[in-house]
């Protein structure tokens, strides 16, 4: 008998990959728009493009940390911090 509070392993693997894939999401598109905006600024501002990758290596990070944090904050399929999405 299986008791009825405890998650089966489908369900387990389910919400990991769906944490998983909007984490992903999330910490690729913040990269990818930090980078996009530091291309925008390093003309003129007189900044190299590799110093806008590193701001947006910095914002992904943060981004990815942020996810972690609201996973441990309250365990549910989203890497948001928002109640309830």
């Amino acid at each position: 008998m299986t008791d009825p509070l405890l998650p089966t392993a489908e369900t387990v693997i389910k919400t990991a990959k769906t944490y998983g894939r909007d984490l992903a999401e999330r910490v690729v598109s913040t990269g990818l728009q930090a980078f996009v905006g530091g291309l925008v600024l390093t003309e003129p501002f007189d900044i190299g493009m590799w110093q806008a990758a590193g701001v947006a290596g910095v914002a992904a990070a943060t981004s990815l940390v942020k996810g972690l944090v609201a996973r441990w904050r309250d365990v549910t399929n989203s890497a948001s911090l928002a109640r309830g999405v």
